[in-house]
């Protein structure tokens, strides 16, 4: 869209609009057709990030168990597993469905109530707008 932009992540509604954090328009009657499509992708990024986290979890079952490493250890642990499963997908290293039994989907935590409007940046309307006019150029999907 001619503007350079830097990664975001993706909230839900609950998230406070940040200029590095995305989250849908808030559902109601009045959306339009363009920013009910650029909620609907917003949701499918979600599942690929859910299913990815899934089948990480999946091959990497130690990952369940986190609970008794050092907290030191954590993020290298985590770190390690990433690696190890994007070598295994680059050289087609079947994934095995079984695995995905006994690792449920967990919900991450989040905020229980919506973010104040007080905590919204008003130049990140700005870009959730570049990635709604980004997202109708590319067509359906």
């Amino acid at each position: 869209m001619g503007k350079a932009q830097k990664y975001v992540l993706l909230g839900d509604a609950t998230y406070p609009l940040q200029d590095w954090i995305l989250k849908p328009y808030q559902e109601d009657e009045n959306l339009t057709q363009r920013q009910l499509q650029f909620n609907y992708r917003l949701k499918r990024a979600h599942s690929v990030i859910e299913n990815a986290f899934l089948r990480l979890k999946a091959r990497w079952q130690i990952l369940l168990k986190c609970d008794d490493c050092s907290l030191e250890l954590l993020p290298t642990l985590v770190l390690a597993c990433c690696i190890l499963h994007n070598v295994c997908e680059a050289h087609d290293n079947p994934f095995n469905e079984e695995w995905l039994e006994g690792t449920e989907p967990t919900e991450l935590p989040k905020p229980c109530q919506p973010a104040p409007a007080a905590m919204e940046d008003s130049r990140a309307e700005q870009v959730r707008e570049l990635m709604c006019q980004y997202f109708e150029s590319c067509g359906e999907g």
